[in-house]
């Protein structure tokens, strides 16, 4: 017995230091497509590209997509893995629902300069959001945010005034998760990020739409309910279907009827 936890306890050990040492690689995933899949040309929609600087001096890659009849503007914030190029059916469907949109890939994403970091990513958010209402009255502007980006949007959205917000598959904070994903690590207290939308969202006044999936593989729906339990009102709960990574096209009829909803009796924007 003694022999083997002589083993164990040092191989255990030297996990648990690696999981701290490189927890930024388990978060960020940039890696799984820096290139342009497709633009919105393969789309058919109108587009133009963006390059802006942060406060910290990163030069940022995105797309602005304007629509003729604009109902708002959305200010859009992927997920952890992938590029802008990857976010276009939504972006498609953000267009069915008469909005403009601004997307960015994160420092060290896609096109953009720089690592991935947290603060980095409120930088990031930070400029998007300063390039955007230079060009838009802020009460017609949307915050969006996927995942990850839910976290980074709902940090954003605290800071300033808009007219909604809307976080898919929120996770309450990348400790509680990693504790989730990792429950044979002491994850939680190892965790060298926060990302607390739980505490972002207590803070909202701009009216809130929570959209989760029962059938999330990787965030679970009681996360997104703690998000949505722990906001002020106005807020909105939208159940959809389907998996983590599908479920806007999974319940597309639902997802974008409820998403209308919100915005034209919510956020005040209807359509024009």
């Amino acid at each position: 017995m003694w022999r083997v936890l002589l083993w164990v306890i040092p191989i255990y050990a030297l996990i648990v230091l690696l999981a701290w040492l490189f927890q930024d690689r388990l978060l960020y995933l940039p890696h799984t497509g820096r290139d342009y899949i497709a633009t919105p040309d393969d789309y058919d929609l109108p587009w133009e590209p963006v390059t802006l600087e942060t406060a910290d001096a990163i030069s940022l890659d995105g797309w602005w997509l304007p629509i003729e009849k604009e109902r708002g503007s959305l200010l859009y914030f992927h997920g952890n893995a992938g590029n802008i190029s990857h976010r276009l059916e939504s972006l498609a469907q953000f267009h069915q629902l008469g909005l403009s949109v601004l997307i960015i890939d994160y420092r060290g994403y896609g096109r953009s300069e720089g690592s991935p970091s947290e603060t980095g990513t409120a930088l990031d958010a930070r400029a998007a959001w300063d390039w955007l209402r230079e060009r838009r009255d802020t009460d017609r502007i949307v915050i969006f945010g996927r995942s990850l980006g839910s976290a980074i949007a709902a940090e954003l959205a605290r800071d300033v005034s808009s007219a909604a917000v809307i976080l898919e598959s929120p996770f309450r904070s990348v400790p509680l998760l990693a504790q989730q994903m990792y429950p044979f690590l002491p994850a939680r207290w190892l965790s060298r990020f926060g990302y607390y939308t739980i505490d972002y969202v207590a803070d909202l006044e701009a009216p809130l739409l929570v959209i989760h999936s029962r059938d999330d593989d990787l965030i679970p729906f009681h996360a997104g309910q703690a998000v949505f339990e722990a906001a002020s009102e106005p807020k909105t709960m939208l159940e959809i279907s389907g998996s983590h990574n599908t479920g806007y096209l999974d319940s597309e009829p639902r997802y974008l009827d409820g998403i209308d909803t919100f915005l034209t009796e919510d956020a005040g924007l209807p359509r024009e």
